[in-house]
């Protein structure tokens, strides 16, 4: 479980509310009042409060990213939410060891005896790429078909994160917008000469602002973290899948195991490196 995204976004939420309802109490007056230094009022939390706000910001921001993404995109986003919150789903050390084991079994037995490794893999990418050498593909070959699957698939993740930036982005402006209704419906509904008219100024104002404020919140504490850690999760997967290439290509030129662990722990931290040459799990 990716704790980081958990413990930020709680966080940052906590933060926020508690911002809205706690007052510091400083200066002389305070102290001539013996005023506690901090106080908590919850009640200021209707002041953040807003339904018109929050269906304007919201809405207007959902079907901004309906009109510019296919349908199938939106249906992915539970599946976007499950893989960022997975922080192991990429092991590099895994597949470092499980192509030395495969450069061992080569040498031995030959390439063929692969086939049966190859079918018992449940990553597709792993299972293809030895099915390939198997079956005697040219090098050249192999590799920029590999290579080409890395690319189209990485194409396809930026795409995704490329929607939460969009979200991202025109959150804030729906604020904004959401801001500026506010504001022409409480300037058209002004009467200064009534003698109620200029006391609401205030809080006319302040409701005309909270869609700006929902607006930021949503592009830097929902949508710009999600964008961010798809793109994380993409680089960490196509180095899972790199190192399979340069694993797979070596094996087919019969490099010998050892030499082919070292080489692939290249890919990693100096950290990662010493636990993987130690058997112990990287993290």
């Amino acid at each position: 479980m990716n704790i980081n995204y958990i413990i930020g976004i709680v966080g940052a939420f906590g933060v926020f509310l508690l911002g809205c309802v706690l007052g510091i109490n400083i200066g002389p007056d305070a102290a001539a009042a013996e005023l506690p230094l901090f106080t908590f009022t919850p009640k200021n939390l209707w002041n953040f409060f807003d339904a018109a706000s929050i269906f304007i910001t919201i809405g207007c921001t959902i079907f901004v990213v309906l009109a510019s993404f296919s349908g199938g995109m939106l249906k992915a986003i539970p599946k976007h939410f499950k893989i960022i919150l997975n922080n192991k789903a990429y092991d590099p050390k895994g597949y470092i060891d499980q192509l030395v084991e495969l450069a061992q079994i080569a040498r031995k037995n030959g390439l063929l005896s692969l086939e049966e490794k190859a079918n018992e893999q449940a990553d597709p990418f792993f299972k293809q790429a030895i099915m390939l050498i198997v079956d005697a593909n040219d090098q050249d070959k192999v590799r920029g078909i590999l290579e080409n699957d890395i690319d189209c698939m990485s194409a396809r993740h930026e795409e995704a994160a490329a929607m939460y930036d969009k979200a991202s982005s025109v959150a804030p402006a729906f604020g904004m917008v959401g801001t500026l209704v506010g504001l022409i419906n409480m300037l058209k509904s002004m009467n200064l000469s009534d003698s109620g008219g200029a006391s609401s100024l205030g809080t006319s104002m302040g409701t005309a602002l909270i869609t700006t404020l929902y607006g930021c919140l949503l592009a830097h504490v929902i949508f710009g973290p999600v964008a961010q850690l798809l793109r994380g999760r993409d680089s960490e997967e196509c180095l899972c899948k790199q190192i399979i290439v340069e694993g797979v290509m070596a094996i087919q030129a019969g490099e010998n195991p050892k030499s082919l662990r070292e080489r692939l722990l290249t890919y990693m931290s100096q950290k990662q490196r010493e636990l993987g040459a130690e058997g112990g799990e990287a993290k």
